[in-house]
């Protein structure tokens, strides 16, 4: 009895000195990998770096090399727009912190000068064309994907910018903190295939809508949100009803 429990003893301390062992040697590696992480995430920071005070002025003024850049950072899992608090050297190496600012600003301009005429919703080429007029020739050209990160950095200010996607490739920017319901969605969509007129009708014809459905939806447009205007005097003789929805609208320069 004696001469088993003391082999059990120490086999029990051999299994401990094994598992202290297995323990230092873990911790060893580990710091050993942490060490060279840390090494080759240096590397990778200073290689980035390089790049992108050699490339600055591409970056800023060319948005198909923008486009690129931004891209390949993504797939690296870097924001390149990010701000002080997220990688501000970063932000020092491309300068492109104040540059998101400025066009985040000048798209808020934009919006809000619109808004009395389509209702808080602009359609976004036309949003890139009076952007892109605001700026001028020095500015720099942009794109829809400039445009949609500087929305995204606006999201902490609650203020209600946001893409609406139709899916088809066709996007708007909502500047009221509203959301679209899907019948509204609906006739922004049949009003842009018809250069932005829509009527009761189309909609009963092309969605299966009771009149009364699309009459009641048409004026929520009209008189709640202000997305849409009146037209009482369509047709040929003018004495017919329809609505125009400035968003989808072509507009001149």
């Amino acid at each position: 009895m004696h001469r088993r429990g003391g082999a059990g003893l120490a086999g029990l301390e051999r299994l401990q000195q094994s598992q202290r062992s297995f323990a230092t040697l873990s911790s060893q590696l580990s710091r050993a990998q942490i060490d060279n992480l840390h090494a080759e995430l240096a590397h990778f920071r200073a290689a980035l770096t390089h790049f992108a005070t050699n490339h600055r002025a591409d970056i800023r003024r060319d948005p198909t090399f923008r486009r690129a850049f931004t891209q390949m950072c993504a797939q690296l899992g870097v924001d390149p727009l990010a701000g002080p608090r997220k990688g501000g050297w970063w932000e020092d190496a491309l300068g492109l912190g104040d540059w998101q600012a400025e066009l985040a600003v000048q798209i808020v301009d934009v919006c809000v000068s619109t808004r009395e005429r389509n209702g808080g919703l602009i359609d976004m080429t036309d949003l890139v064309r009076l952007v892109s007029r605001m700026r001028g020739v020095d500015g720099g050209a942009i794109t829809e994907d400039d445009v949609v990160r500087s929305l995204k950095a606006l999201r902490p200010l609650g203020a209600g910018y946001e893409v609406v996607d139709f899916g088809d490739g066709r996007k708007m920017v909502r500047s009221v903190a509203k959301e679209l319901d899907a019948d509204q969605m609906a006739v922004l969509a049949i009003s842009q295939a018809h250069g932005g007129r829509v009527d009761a009708q189309m909609l009963v014809e092309q969605r299966g809508w009771t009149p009364e459905r699309a009459r009641a939806v048409l004026n929520i447009m009209l008189l709640k949100d202000g997305t849409c205007w009146l037209d009482d005097q369509d047709g040929p003789n003018g004495d017919g009803v329809a609505y125009w929805v400035p968003a989808t609208m072509q507009w001149g320069e």
